[in-house]
């Protein structure tokens, strides 16, 4: 694991709690040249709010936190 999935992995252990608050979860697939690539589950998955949660949410945390990463994918 290089240091940018690292640093992924720890800052979505930090929001995690929040999501599954909701009664969802995240799960990450990989981590490949900047891009973030996550599964939501339970509640998360097929909410129509999940851009929202995605692009407003996880995505703009990791773009200011984490050097190299350029987007978060669903998949």
């Amino acid at each position: 694991m290089d240091e940018t999935e690292k640093m992924v992995r720890e800052l979505i252990e930090k929001v995690r709690p929040y999501i599954q608050n909701d009664g969802g979860d995240i799960e990450i697939v990989s981590v490949d040249e900047g891009l973030v690539y996550v599964k939501m589950l339970g509640a998360c998955d097929g909410c129509p709010l999940i851009d929202i949660t995605l692009r407003e949410g996880i995505e703009t945390m990791l773009l200011e936190n984490v050097p190299g990463v350029i987007g978060v994918v669903l998949v």
